[in-house]
């Protein structure tokens, strides 16, 4: 397929939280996406239940990109708010070498968990000046009070609020100004856009005097910058929806009266082992406590993508174990059909197998990224033709459509290896040709004891009609 062609088998429905429906993906310009997806406070390590939020943006950016599309994503960092500024006191530090720290961790915890970056990645305190200049056009709108040295967005004066999240200003009596960056989800406030200078704390210079920009503002700024005053998708965890999404919407169609995002797209919550994550219950995780306890990054990065983004996941140690099975079982099975010597013609039941798993693999993607669906189709495939094989070989062609197929969805889902593993130790290989040697001369108690060997060298060998094959352990 061209780069520039998108595939048009079946529309991509995504559920929209604007419009509370499902609606067909159209973007603003044909053949092209402009995503901007909330990305990390880096006041700390991020921890799993962000992660799932990142790896479904990351699935969503991924599939929209095998369909063809061209993408320009945005992910902002956000190192500038209440708790990164109360951290870096604390300790001591600036709020620049405070949060250095944890960005470049996230970075690192990205690439382990095969998170594709973003074509831009803008740092809040990068960005300061279009934040004053989108607080200058609230203020001439007349959006804006002042009070206590500190810059006020006016919610009554902005029609409309409320349309993403369903929020009734009509049920509010007074609205009261909030200055915090986290506050209260259960009624509207005024929302700081720029805080007076506190103390010792980093500031800013601006016409409404020194401070900083308060959190909801940073992203409106941002999104618009390198995307435009409207562009199509906007992603984040359900948590996002009010009060921080419902303020960027009153704040950017307030200063450029147009529509700000087409498609509003968030994830779910995760529980762990059936309970909310904290701290309190010690079932709280950073990507690294799991790294930490031995588990494989890609495992994690399958069973966070396997659950509809929809719906909330349970993270269970158990449900790790099984994902880690699921990609050895689709590993071995590239391993098996990559070792053919049929040259005959391709077989048509394969050919067939193969039509309809890539057929169900993307119905499910087009249907609101319905992961747990696509996998099944991937997993049915695997299944089927692995049966097959048990009584017959695998020509070329077969092999090569199979694996055409499975380099696509690895594309969106990238927990596959695709990598030809290579024994480099002379002694090893020779032991495994002196087993099938053994085995021939039926020494089976030979052939057992070289097994147990190479076992304890962390090789596994697995006998088939096709020959012996060999796999790291685990």
């Amino acid at each position: 397929m061209d780069d520039s062609q998108v595939r048009n088998s079946m529309p991509l429905r995504l559920y929209n939280t604007l419009s509370k429906t499902e609606e067909e993906f159209i973007p603003l310009a044909e053949g092209e996406v402009k995503m901007y997806t909330c990305g990390p406070t880096v006041y700390h390590y991020v921890h799993i239940g962000n992660f799932r939020t990142f790896i479904f943006q990351d699935i969503l950016r991924r599939y929209l990109i095998y369909k063809g599309y061209r993408m320009t994503h945005v992910m902002n960092v956000t190192d500038v708010e209440d708790k990164i500024i109360a951290n870096a006191r604390e300790q001591g530090l600036s709020i620049y070498d405070y949060t250095r720290k944890y960005e470049e961790a996230f970075f690192d915890d990205m690439k382990a968990l095969r998170i594709q970056a973003p074509e831009i990645m803008p740092r809040a305190t990068e960005h300061i000046e279009e934040m004053v200049g989108l607080i200058s056009k609230l203020h001439e709108k007349g959006l804006t009070y002042e009070r206590d040295g500190s810059t006020y967005f006016s919610i009554e004066k902005f029609d409309n609020y409320g349309r993403l999240s369903g929020v009734q200003l009509e049920q509010v009596s007074s609205f009261e100004q909030v200055d915090e960056d986290e506050y209260s989800k259960e009624n509207p406030r005024d929302f700081v856009l720029w805080k007076s200078k506190k103390d010792e704390e980093e500031s800013w210079g601006s016409p409404f005097g020194d401070g900083r920009p308060g959190w909801h503002l940073e992203c409106s700024a941002m999104s618009m910058k390198y995307l435009g005053e409207t562009f199509d998708i906007h992603c984040g965890g359900v948590d996002l929806v009010f009060p921080h999404h419902e303020n960027e919407i009153a704040q950017s169609e307030g200063a450029t009266g147009k529509p700000f995002v087409k498609y509003w797209i968030h994830g779910a919550h995760l529980i762990v082992e059936g309970q909310k994550m904290s701290k309190s219950l010690g079932n709280f995780y950073t990507l690294r406590d799991l790294l930490d306890q031995g588990h494989n990054p890609l495992a994690l990065r399958f069973l966070l993508a396997s659950v509809h983004y929809r719906k909330q996941l349970n993270f269970t140690f158990d449900g790790v174990a099984q994902a880690q099975s699921a990609i050895q079982r689709a590993n071995d099975f590239i391993t098996r059909i990559r070792e053919t010597t049929d040259q005959g013609p391709v077989s048509p039941e394969i050919g067939k197998l193969v039509t309809e798993a890539e057929k169900g693999f993307e119905s499910a993607m087009d249907d609101d990224l319905n992961t747990s669906a696509a996998l099944a189709a991937v997993f049915g495939l695997v299944r089927d033709v692995n049966t097959l094989l048990d009584n017959r070989g695998i020509t070329e062609g077969d092999r090569d459509r199979l694996l055409k197929f499975l380099g696509g969805v690895n594309t969106v889902f990238d927990v596959f290896s695709f990598e030809t593993e290579e024994v480099d130790d002379q002694d090893i290989l020779d032991l495994i040709e002196e087993r099938n040697e053994a085995r021939e001369k039926k020494n089976f108690p030979r052939a057992d004891e070289i097994r147990d060997l190479l076992l304890d060298k962390g090789i596994m060998l697995e006998d088939s009609k096709e020959g012996t094959r060999w796999k790291r352990k685990k």
